[in-house]
């Protein structure tokens, strides 16, 4: 297939989880005989923290205004099998009118933010990359969030036809075991752009247990964090991390913390990429929980569960053994079922169903 993409970024991983996401994507469509082109809106605050320049066996397209690249993507269009347009693309709008104004290549959305999306509707704000329209007119929407009711809502709030999960992933050539190195040292580690909906979790879950336990070392790697930050002695900071330090980080950690998005945790199935991402690098894994975790994770066995700040003090008590052991399964479950390559053929797959519809849908219509 050849797949055209207009998306938020690529080509930059600063304060931002597209990027990984779509870089670990490409890379499995294109090992699989896909070509793929990728439009990207070419914004200063992404140009400035670059960190991938060319698309490794496609094509990424950087442009500073949508009429420079209209016509070149309406010809990429026409002669592609799929198109698809994503959530934050700051031309969505522009691109999803080009999208439908042909009948060759199938539609899709893409919400890789569908709890702001749906949080915008209940509010009754405009959702921007979606406009004044709904989704109904696109062949397939892709939700990074599943569940019943998310599935459900897509399908009422926005007149979605067919609307499927494609759940986050982890690239295993880059997210791996690897040596430790002393700079990234910690007890306990966190990496993720600061997030007001996040704070209240994050210093429950990490500040307090490290004011706590003063006789070890905590880390946070992210980008964003202001200065009102509740620091201390013992917490130790790294402004942000390209794709290729996030493996060092994890693996440099005796245990690592991941916390869910306000938003994403209330609407639960929406596991976020770190999630993968550190349990691919083999680092034992607490975790803040939601509705659906078990579907993702095995709570107890292959990942540990923080609902406090005694959780986390009683997981950093946990014993090594123990904690390697949860490590070993929660690699084996993400490699298996949570993979960059994974995703890809549950892509292709959604994709070669929805073209099997709607030829069927033309016959009938031509009968």
């Amino acid at each position: 297939m050849k797949i055209v993409i207009f998306g938020l970024t690529i080509s930059s991983s600063w304060g931002n989880g597209h990027a990984t996401l779509w870089r670990g994507l490409c890379k499995h469509l294109v090992r699989s005989g896909h070509t793929i082109v990728f439009f990207e809106r070419d914004v200063p605050y992404y140009a400035g923290a670059r960190d991938m320049f060319e698309l490794p066996g496609g094509r990424l397209e950087l442009f500073s205004a949508w009429d420079d690249i209209r016509a070149k993507a309406r010809d990429h269009i026409l002669c592609a099998d799929a198109a698809i347009v994503t959530s934050y693309c700051p031309d969505a709008i522009s691109a999803t009118e080009l999208i439908l104004d042909q009948s060759h290549a199938i539609s899709v959305f893409y919400d890789l933010d569908t709890p702001v999306t749906l949080s915008k509707l209940q509010a009754g704000e405009a959702v921007p990359y979606i406009g004044r329209g709904d989704l109904g007119r696109f062949d397939l929407v892709l939700s990074f969030t599943g569940g019943p009711r998310v599935l459900e809502e897509f399908r009422h709030k926005l007149g979605a036809r067919n609307v499927q999960p494609l759940y986050g992933h982890v690239d295993a050539d880059v997210h791996r075991p690897v040596p430790p190195q002393p700079h990234y040292r910690a007890a306990l580690s966190y990496l993720g752009t600061y997030s007001e909906d996040r704070q209240l979790a994050l210093e429950t879950l990490f500040v307090e247990p490290a004011r706590a336990r003063q006789d070890l070392r905590f880390l946070i790697g992210g980008a964003q964090y202001p200065d009102s930050f509740p620091w201390s002695p013992n917490i130790y900071f790294v402004r942000h991390l390209p794709p290729s330090e996030h493996a060092p980080f994890f693996a440099s950690s005796r245990l690592t913390l991941n916390i869910t998005r306000r938003a994403m945790a209330e609407m639960g199935w929406c596991p976020s990429g770190r999630l993968f991402e550190a349990a691919a690098c083999g680092v034992p894994l607490l975790s803040d929980s939601w509705d659906g975790f078990e579907a993702f994770f095995a709570p107890g066995e292959e990942i540990l569960i923080a609902h406090d700040e005694r959780d986390t003090l009683a997981a950093l008590d946990a014993d090594d053994a123990e904690l390697l052991r949860i490590a070993k399964r929660a690699r084996e479950r993400a490699l298996d079922q949570h993979s960059s390559g994974k995703r890809a053929s549950e892509l292709i797959a959604l994709l070669e169903q929805t073209g099997r519809r709607g030829a069927r849908q033309t016959e009938a219509e031509e009968i």
